[in-house]
């Protein structure tokens, strides 16, 4: 065997007493166990996972692969009861043949009852079938008499002709005991492999050779299957084929879980892995069939695709449509041309909330049905704009629930968006939500980088990143009265994503479902006189107004006041209280903050102490929060800002800004004081 990875690898212990993994054979010791020996605060952990991926010939079929899945689970208290759901993600293809299927699944949950190991079959009305997708569907089981203590194992092959080999994931949140994997390959398929350079642990792989066996029976013919790619056939009159077979394997003991932080894009993106990514397909006396080879390669062939390319070429049925849109907007108008479009798109048809790159209904029966995924929404808005005459494509998309891309591959996107060139910049637009507007795309579609397909199938990077601030300026006036409460009135203004999420969060609400959610967390608030403007004008900015009486807001200390004047506005608690950090933070995009807070001073006070103004920056201009306070006769005004231009801090940054965000809350909390004159 030749080792396929020898860089630094985590120490792990080796068990001191044999284990019996065999399916069926839980332990007493393992029910008996109440925390893990190393991580006592995991709610859960694997005990034992094992993945085998090998390919099987099978006659008139060709190979077929074989994914042996065998999980034992570990639950320590409720909160690991989530451990008890599994999903399991299949593809679907318009063909059965295409498709892969669950089988031999068998599970039970173990649970030690008057010393005595006590086992629940999971029934067949447990698991259940949701489709997802044209192209996914999700087989969901939840395990029975799941209890603190309990120990759950199940075990299942999913089959397939196809031959895109799923990720193998070597991290949980929490933690895995033991783990063994497995993948056997023929000769014929050439896999690229990347470990995730984004992991902290890095496990050790082994590569060695196998041999492998087709049996072909009399007057057979030997289809090499390659399911939607095509096939291979040598004609054979009966006999035996012989070949070599790739072998990657792993085994490994203690894995640690993958830390879980806040502000961070998809933990995926760090948890440790092996990718694997058919490049070619060499069967004896064929040409070599090249697949995934590049960016470009990968486009291309999504482009040419019939759910793709082929969408964007169809325009008769919505032609008549448009022609009248647009009638009376000069040629030349291309922003206007574009923005009735766009807008005619989000409101003719409604997104099913299904993703997907590829048209799922096609775009005729979207467009005639009024319901579409992802694909037949974008794909039909990218035609319709250049048929009016504008330079128009789909951008390629990974959302963060999908990952970042590490190698060429189909799989690496999973949405589609329309980018338009006009002069000099391009703009991005997403009509599957009626609150998306030019650049203002759905968070979970800010994932670095997207791929721009031309008509040609030439294609290259678009950054997804927004590069305009998203603002709130806030204007709080503030009259302390004797009662040691405060009153008066605040107006918001909320530009781009946080207009966005102002839409998003009181999107149908009444009046006072608008106060109830304004009133959350703001102590002992009665809030009133409640306006909108602009809720659904969504090309201006959302203004929001309002009254509020704050009760409590001061407190009397011998005589003196203390108060806080930003009072519910301010931030109170630092989220970034680890001392280091294993992951960027991810704050989507920039903001740029700004409060104007005037405090009108009570009859018979003055001011004993201020808060100092300050300014302090972040790592040049990628952050800044200045605070000026200044007293003008019986008011005090309060100028807060805060702006963030760089929306992901690496770790090696995080000590730096971890005190910038403490000196913030610290200032924010300051107090005034104020003496009886």
């Amino acid at each position: 065997m030749k080792k396929l990875i020898i860089i630094a690898v985590l120490i792990v212990a080796q068990p001191l007493t044999a284990q019996n993994y065999k399916f069926g054979k839980v332990s007493e010791e393992e029910l008996l166990e109440k925390s893990h020996p190393d991580y006592p605060e995991a709610s859960a952990a694997i005990l034992y996972s094992k993945n085998q991926v090998s390919f099987d010939y099978q006659q008139g079929k060709g190979f077929v692969q074989n994914n042996e899945v065998h999980q034992r689970i570990k639950i320590y208290t409720k909160e690991g009861f989530d451990y008890a759901t599994k999903l399991i993600g299949l593809y679907q293809g318009e063909r059965s043949t295409h498709s892969e299927d669950i089988l031999g699944l068998k599970a039970y949950t173990y649970n030690l009852e008057g010393g005595k190991i006590v086992k629940d079959k999971l029934s067949k009305d447990g698991i259940f079938e949701e489709e997802t997708s044209k192209y996914r569907r999700t087989t969901k089981f939840t395990m029975p008499n799941i209890k603190e203590g309990c120990v759950i194992e199940f075990e299942y092959t999913v089959q397939s002709q196809l031959l895109g080999i799923d990720d193998v994931t070597f991290q949980q949140l929490i933690p895995i005991k033991r783990m063994e994997f497995k993948i056997k390959t023929p000769e014929y398929f050439k896999y690229s492999k990347l470990l995730n350079p984004r992991a902290s642990f890095i496990p050790t792989l082994e590569e060695t050779k196998e041999s492998g066996r087709i049996i072909i029976t009399s007057r057979a013919t030997f289809t090499a299957g390659l399911s939607s790619q095509g096939g291979g056939r040598n004609k054979s009159s009966g006999g035996t084929i012989n070949y070599q077979a790739d072998v990657l394997i792993g085994n490994m003991d203690n894995i640690p879980p993958l830390k879980a932080e806040n502000y961070v894009d998809n933990l995926s993106n760090y948890q440790a892995k092996l990718i694997m990514e058919l490049e070619e397909v060499a069967y004896p006396s064929e040409p070599i069939k090249y697949l995934s080879t590049s960016w470009e390669k990968v486009t291309k062939t999504i482009y040419d695709d019939s759910d793709f390319g082929e969408q964007l070429k169809k325009n008769n049925y919505y032609e008549d449509d448009l022609d009248a849109l647009l009638s009376g907007v000069p040629e030349t108008d291309l922003q206007q041309r574009a923005g009735l479009i766009f807008n005619h798109v989000k409101s003719k048809v409604k997104w099913n909330e299904y993703r997907g790159y590829m048209a799922d209904e096609g775009v005729v029966k979207a467009y005639k049905q009024g319901t579409g995924n992802t694909g037949d929404i974008n794909l039909m808005l990218t035609s319709m704009l250049r048929y009016a005459g504008l330079d128009a494509n789909p951008v390629l998309v990974s959302t963060k629930s999908n990952g970042i891309p590490l190698i060429p591959t189909r799989s690496g996107f999973n949405y589609v968006i329309a980018a338009i060139q006009l002069e000099d910049a391009i703009i991005l637009l997403d009509a599957t939500r009626k609150f998306n507007t030019a650049n203002i795309l759905p968070t979970s579609t800010l994932n670095w980088l997207g791929r721009l397909v031309k008509e040609d199938g030439s294609s290259g990077w678009v950054d997804l990143i927004p590069k305009i601030a998203s603002k709130e300026s806030v204007s709080l006036n503030v009259k302390l009265n004797s009662d040691l409460s405060a009153s008066g009135k605040v107006r918001h203004q909320y530009t781009n994503y946080q207009a966005k999420n102002i839409r998003n969060r009181f999107d149908n609400f009444n009046n006072d479902e608008i106060i109830k959610r304004l009133e959350e967390d703001k102590g002992e608030i009665k809030i009133s006189e409640v306006e909108l403007e602009h809720m659904y004008d969504i090309n201006e900015p959302i203004n929001q107004s309002y009254s509020y009486v704050l009760n409590n807001a001061m407190e009397d200390i011998g005589g003196s006041l203390y108060v806080t004047p930003l009072l519910f506005l301010a931030s109170e608690e630092n989220p970034f209280k680890e001392d280091t950090r294993a992951y960027p933070i991810d704050f989507v995009y920039p903001i740029a903050d700004k409060y104007i807070v005037n405090v009108m001073l009570p009859e018979g006070y003055t001011v004993e102490s201020l808060p100092e103004s300050v300014k302090y920056q972040f790592n040049g201009v990628d952050g800044e929060f200045t605070y000026l306070a200044k007293l003008n006769g019986n008011f005090i005004q309060f100028i807060v800002s805060l702006d963030l231009n760089k929306t992901l801090i690496l770790p090696e940054e995080y000590e730096q800004f971890k005190e910038f965000y403490q000196l913030m809350i610290e200032k924010q909390t300051e107090q005034v004081v104020l003496k009886k004159i």
